[in-house]
């Protein structure tokens, strides 16, 4: 059964600073409650009262939670592709560029790692979203697979093969322990991470 894309989508987008303000608490409240209470219990209601809302102030910028869900999805994605861009920027050995990104990649899971948890593991995920992911993991691929090509110590014989089980590896194992294990202290987790792409990749 096919969704409408309109169900997934903003009522509208705010322009004055007051009605920005007014999203922005609408978005933390979310984070919060979806961290405390996982996607189904998760209601507009609790929403709406941890922004210090009503429900129908909440239904003026968002049709449901879902909507609001995908907004901070696509808000992590956003991260995560500044993260690549900004750690694999220019040629550098393995050693230097790997635990940059991994620790970059795990750092954005600190914070909240049950909300994670809930933006990709619980929620819905329109295709709209699907597609934004494929392409942030894309970019990263081709950015590491380009560092494997100029990195004369590593001699890998297929660079698109190793960097997309680089990025898979780092993504994978970040939401695993991040969402499942918080316990595990972070440089722990990096430095294992790290560790064991290394030896792949030699």
């Amino acid at each position: 059964m096919s969704v409408s894309k309109s169900v997934y989508q903003p009522r509208k987008t705010p322009i004055q600073q007051r009605a920005r303000r007014t999203r922005e608490r609408i978005l933390a409240g979310a984070a919060q409650v979806f961290a405390e209470y996982g996607y189904a219990s998760g209601t507009t209601d609790r929403i709406a009262a941890a922004a210090g809302l009503s429900v129908g102030s909440l239904y003026q910028y968002f049709p449901n939670k879902d909507a609001i869900l995908l907004v901070l999805a696509r808000s992590h994605l956003d991260q995560t592709a500044e993260v690549v861009r900004e750690t694999l920027t220019e040629p550098r050995p393995v050693e230097v560029w790997l635990p940059a990104l991994t620790e970059a990649v795990v750092g954005l899971h600190v914070e909240n790692p049950r909300l994670h948890q809930v933006l990709f593991e619980e929620a819905p995920r329109p295709p709209e979203l699907l597609a934004r992911f494929r392409q942030v993991e894309q970019e990263a691929v081709a950015a590491v697979a380009a560092l494997l090509r100029t990195d004369t110590g590593l001699h890998v014989t297929r660079p698109d093969q190793a960097a997309r089980f680089v990025v898979a590896t780092i993504e994978s194992l970040t939401h695993r322990f991040m969402g499942h294990n918080p316990q595990l202290a972070t440089n722990d987790l990096v430095d294992q991470i790290v560790s064991m792409i290394l030896k792949y990749l030699r």
